[in-house]
């Protein structure tokens, strides 16, 4: 049996424009182009993509899973195992935090008393250091400490405040996504964002900013955020942030 882009796309929970993406850099290639241009897969595709969302759910970007897909001897049965065995290790880390979470609430009620380590168990303080030091690396110490400095100056009140207008800014392009990437309505919010940056976070160039995007689909922390809100919002934010810079830097 064969699929099209749009069966397979709704098979998998995924958009048709993320499948033409994985096309594009030789990710998931289609098993044949019909003579009406129209992409087809076939089982061992629907397998495929199955690993692909394996990994990026794993953390893994799209670069590594290709290098890992395209190893000689790529073992599929080894492969789903070592999935699973991530899986189980995060379903229990899931349950921990969950359980905190509980325990935490009884505290609040007066139900229990809980020791000063009950209220962090199940957070991975050396992850959440990764992660920082995965930031400094790729964009750099400068824009790092700057935009932690200037989040630690806000009260609670302006944090809340400014994740509100970032999550907005998210929903107003990922609803906008048909429109395409160069329509006014997806090129407004792309500038809100642009803006957001620079008011709240650190002095951000076009150069910075058009990394930035690219960076939405190199890192996996940041392609599973915006996945979350909308399947292919990644890929399309990176597209239409580089479209931003393209037309700022023309008419500057």
């Amino acid at each position: 049996m064969r699929y099209t882009v749009k069966q397979l796309a709704s098979l998998a929970g995924v958009s048709k424009r993320t499948l033409h993406y994985y096309d594009q850099i030789g990710l998931l290639p289609p098993a044949e182009i019909g003579e009406n241009r129209y992409r087809y897969y076939g089982e061992q595709a629907m397998l495929h993509l199955q690993q692909i969302l394996f990994y990026r759910e794993l953390g893994f970007s799209l670069e590594q899973i290709k290098t890992i897909l395209h190893q000689p001897g790529f073992d599929l049965l080894q492969a789903l195992e070592g999935h699973k065995q991530a899986l189980l290790q995060q379903v229990e880390r899931t349950n921990c935090l969950i359980d905190t979470v509980e325990q935490t609430m009884k505290h609040i009620r007066g139900e229990i008393k809980m020791s000063q380590q009950d209220f962090y168990k199940g957070f991975d303080e050396e992850q959440q250091k990764r992660y920082e030091e995965q930031a400094r690396q790729r964009w750099g110490a400068e824009q790092v400490n700057e935009s932690s400095r200037r989040w630690n100056a806000n009260t609670p009140e302006q944090k809340n405040a400014i994740l509100t207008e970032l999550h907005e800014i998210t929903s107003g392009i990922a609803t906008n996504m048909e429109r395409g990437l160069d329509s006014p309505d997806v090129q407004y919010w792309i500038g809100r964002w642009y803006q957001a940056i620079n008011t709240h976070f650190y002095p951000c160039s076009l150069e910075i900013f058009e990394a930035l995007g690219h960076g939405y689909v190199q890192d996996p922390q940041f392609t599973a955020s915006y996945e979350k809100v909308r399947p292919g919002l990644a890929a399309f934010m990176e597209q239409a942030m580089t479209y931003y810079c393209t037309q700022a830097r023309a008419h500057a």
